[in-house]
């Protein structure tokens, strides 16, 4: 009898523990790389400045002095630092430093800038405005060097990650891929086959769905990520199953196992 009990036993967590060689895996991200004709991005990547947006501007030239009245009230002591790799529970790693003076965009997309006057951003990227910025100054200057960043490139990142909150990116260049990078990946029970992120740009809200296990991801609209970006992973069903089961259900098996082997132990004495 006890060998018997034994036996069944041994057998039924063989089996519960037995793995099938090929099935696929849910947890490895763009799987289908190989097969996937990777197009430019590049359209996608840039955002347009929003109102509020902070910018930092400095121009350089050879002549520093020649460029002084362009960066009115600033000095090389004022810095701006961000939490370019931080965020969540992290607030002092890889703190970044941004220097130069900082525009704010007003209600109607204005920066008033020094000697230019007021500069509209309205439907203009970064590169955009440098462009404009360079142009009007070379009236004054010969050959300027306009730097821009977005000192205020935040994105949220919620659900089923290992570090959920805020993160702020200093060059204002950001991936799905390197944003979940920042939050430490997604743990073991995201959905990673259905990431949602959601953006309002020029006061529109709209939202995706990123499958991290296809390649095709590169490609959505969605994989470069803009000003504001909200990014969150949804629980898989092992994690609602989980959240469901009785707390003390690995107990309850543990005693049960228990109880098995002494009746099993017991029988065998008895026949003995």
């Amino acid at each position: 009898m006890k060998s018997k009990i034994l036996v069944i036993l041994m057998a039924f967590w063989l089996v519960s523990c037995k793995t099938n060689p090929n099935a696929k895996n849910d947890l490895n991200y763009m799987q289908n790389i190989g097969q996937v004709a990777i197009e430019s991005s590049a359209r996608n990547s840039s955002s347009t400045i929003q109102v509020g947006d902070q910018l930092v501007i400095l121009v350089t030239a050879k002549d520093m002095d020649v460029v002084k009245p362009f960066n009115q009230n600033y000095s090389s002591s004022e810095i701006i630092q961000t939490n370019a790799y931080a965020g969540g529970n992290t607030p002092n790693q890889g703190v970044t430093s941004i220097s130069g003076p900082t525009y704010i965009v007003d209600a109607e997309g204005n920066i008033d800038f020094p000697v230019l006057g007021k500069i509209n951003t309205t439907n203009k990227n970064l590169i955009g405005l440098k462009e404009e910025l360079r142009d009007k100054m070379s009236q004054y200057v010969i050959s300027p060097t306009i730097n821009i960043r977005l000192a205020n490139f935040k994105v949220t990142i919620l659900g089923e990650v290992n570090k959920q909150g805020d993160y702020t990116i200093s060059n204002g260049q950001a991936t799905i891929l390197n944003a979940l990078g920042l939050a430490g990946d997604l743990t073991m029970y995201g959905k990673r086959e259905d990431v949602l992120v959601i953006r309002t740009e020029n006061g529109v809200v709209t939202h995706g769905k990123i499958n991290l296990q296809d390649a095709n991801l590169i490609n959505s609209p969605y994989y470069n990520l803009k000003q504001g970006d909200a990014i969150i992973v949804a629980a898989n069903n092992t994690k609602d199953l989980t959240s469901k089961q009785n707390p003390n259900t690995g107990l309850y098996l543990t005693a049960f196992s228990i109880a098995i082997t002494a009746v099993a132990v017991v029988v065998g004495l008895i026949k003995k």
